[in-house]
Order: structure tokens, then sequence, then C-alpha cells
């Protein structure tokens, strides 16, 4: 049933299906970023149409590019999976997406289909002090995004 408030956006789940067990921490993420889908659509005009237009023809779809942000905890799991796909490039993996409510219940999921890292990016160090946290990011390539039941 639809609420009346939209949900928060502060309130997922990752799971890149690393070493850990999906119920391990596996980082706190601040942000999952780029999740989505595009259609792209072919004009073709017959050549004894009636009108002067195009017609719009699907074409092939694709995922977009998802960024992982997490803070440093000392888990290796970014780094060892870009190592694998360095080592193996047609390994991939099934990353899930989960948005949850204030109540911690999945509400809805996201499926990266044969995803696999495309860039690694470490901390900005700096010696100026300060509260800034050390943040790594990952970005993901998938072949394909689903909507998946929860």
């Amino acid at each position: 049933m639809p609420r009346d408030t939209p949900y928060g956006a502060y309130n997922f789940l990752v799971d890149f299906g690393g070493a850990e067990s999906p119920t391990s921490a596996q980082g706190g993420f601040s942000d999952v970023s780029g999740l989505g889908t595009e259609m792209t659509l072919m004009e073709y005009r017959q050549g004894n149409d009636l009108e002067n237009r195009v017609r719009k023809v699907p074409g092939l779809h694709k995922a977009g590019d998802v960024t992982l942000k997490r803070g440093i905890m000392g888990l290796k799991s970014f780094w060892e999976w870009v190592n694998i796909v360095r080592r193996d490039p047609e390994h991939r993996r099934t990353v899930n997406i989960m948005l949850q409510d204030e109540q911690h219940r999945p509400i809805l999921a996201w499926k990266l289909v044969n995803a696999r890292p495309m860039k690694w990016t470490g901390p900005t160090l700096a010696a100026k002090g300060g509260s800034d946290v050390a943040m790594e990011e990952i970005v993901i390539a998938a072949e394909g995004v689903e909507n998946v039941p929860v």
C-alpha cells in the first residue's frame, strides 16, 4: 500500500557478492548512485510511408554504471574484487541493493546482473586535521539491472 510520504534514501543495504557473508558488515556505504537503465530507440522510415515521419523502433537497453562509496574500515573486498577482474576479465558477480523502511523491512530491491568493477578510487589524504572520513569508491559496470521482488 502506498504511503503518504516517500521513503528515506539513507536506509539501504548492499551485497556485492564478496567473500564476506551477506549478513556481515561490508562497510558503511554512504552513497549508491547511477542506478538506472536506458533504452535506445532507432529511427526508421519505410520508403512507402504516407506520412513524412520516422518510426521509433526499440533497440538495445543498457544499465548505468553504479558508484558505491564507503568509509575505509580495513576491509579489502573492493580491492580484492578489482584484482580478481584484472586477472580474469570474464569474472562477474551479482550485486544486490535493497532499500529499507524505518523498521529495516525491505521495500525495494535491485539486482545488477553480470557486474564487474571498472574503477576503484582510494581516499584523498590530507594532513590538515579535521573530521574528514577516509573514503573509497568503486564504479561497477553491469550488463543489466532488474527490479526484484522483496
